[in-house]
């Protein structure tokens, strides 16, 4: 299994959570480095929120960290499939609504997808923008940046994380519709 893709120092990490394995994994990795692990969930109008909000709080239980939930109100909603901007959107929301300005601000996000905005040139990108925002205190790191799916799913069963206490649909139903992206992944990784 791959190494993280950069070296931290140890200190605060507040991760975006979306109730996903993803992210479960990314703040379990974060933890067992020794940094003090805090979660951020957004609500802007996802269909899949209800669901979310229940698995980060199933998640922030096993894993033993606090999550700031934000609202932000949109005049629609969003349903199923690929949300330009999204994750600007939230690691941004994150450093203004949620206060994160200094340490790490990690996201989940990693190989094998198609979306720029889950990209090495994408977290560059915000990453100079988060350190030039707070004067070199936060800085954006995706420590799955280079692995696939499998691999975190690998990681997320050595771990000891239940698989069972995420939620990954778009479309935000119970049980997962099973046709949307997400439900894809899970699918092929047999979870």
């Amino acid at each position: 299994m791959p190494k993280p893709t950069e070296s931290i120092a140890l200190r605060k990490a507040t991760v975006l959570m979306s109730g996903g394995m993803d992210s479960a994994a990314c703040a379990r990795l974060l933890a067992t480095h020794g940094h003090t692990v805090e979660g951020i969930f957004v609500d802007f109008g996802q269909a899949a929120r209800e669901q979310e909000c229940l698995a980060v709080a199933r998640l922030a239980h096993l894993l033993g960290i606090t999550i700031t939930t934000l609202h932000v109100g949109s005049p629609g909603g969003f349903g199923a499939g690929e949300l330009i901007g999204r994750n600007a959107f939230l690691l941004m929301t994150a450093i203004f609504l949620g206060r994160a300005d200094h340490g790490l601000l990690a996201i989940g996000v990693h190989a094998g997808t198609p979306y720029y905005d889950c990209s090495p040139g994408f977290v560059d990108r915000m990453k100079s923008l988060a350190e030039e925002q707070t004067n070199g205190r936060l800085t954006v790191t995706a420590p799955f940046l280079h692995w696939t799916k499998g691999q975190i799913y690998e990681y997320v069963v050595k771990s000891g994380l239940p698989i069972d206490a995420t939620y990954s649909c778009e479309s935000g139903t119970s049980p997962p519709c099973g046709s949307c992206a997400s439900c894809r992944d899970r699918r092929v990784l047999g979870c």
